[in-house]
């Protein structure tokens, strides 16, 4: 599990997150929460891709990350009380995922230093990733996302359709098109 690569330290009453973690497959399709939800679970993925998607009120999708093997992630504002999930997230492909209720880790937090230097790791993560996002979105062109994106995450992009990318990086197929013509 992701959380085991976190800490420099060894985690006690790792036994307390085995007993929590249920391991659940997904076919490509199939969302594992929609926008909305009380949700209040971490995600692990162990095998595929999950894309997480912001819908908009005229049925606009717009693609907010993806997570493959290795990653972790939530919906943090379903981890507040009586929060809700502020996106969806479901398979791209065949997936297999552990998921966590966040409750576990915060008692493990409130328990164990070394469960809150891991659970503040975690965080610090998750923020760079979406400071990164933010970033790309905002100062780049989309000719210089897609770049950025086939370079940082080049095992990823072989692995997603175009439309996808096209939509992460905020383009229309057609111009991803042109886009790697030019690259090429």
């Amino acid at each position: 599990m992701v959380l085991e690569q976190l800490p420099s330290e060894i985690l006690p009453d790792w036994h307390k997150v085995d007993a929590a973690v249920r391991v659940k497959h997904v076919r490509a399709g199939d969302f594992l929460f929609r926008v909305e939800e009380q949700h209040p679970v971490v995600y692990f993925v162990k095998h595929g891709i999950i894309k997480m998607v912001y819908e908009t009120m005229d049925g606009k999708a717009w693609i907010k990350a993806f997570a493959e093997e290795g990653r972790f992630f939530a919906s943090l504002t379903a981890l507040e009380t009586n929060g809700h999930t502020s996106f969806s997230a479901y398979a791209v492909c065949n997936a297999t995922v552990e998921q966590l209720p966040y409750k576990v880790l915060l008692e493990l937090a409130d328990t164990h230093p070394a469960w809150q230097r891991a659970l503040r790791r975690a965080f610090e993560i998750y923020g760079f990733r979406k400071e990164t996002r933010e970033k790309e979105l905002l100062t780049l062109s989309p000719e210089e996302r897609y770049v950025h994106f086939i370079k940082d995450r080049e095992r990823l992009a072989e692995r997603l359709a175009d439309k996808d990318i096209a939509g992460y990086i905020r383009v229309t197929p057609v111009a991803l098109s042109r886009i790697k013509r030019r690259v090429r």
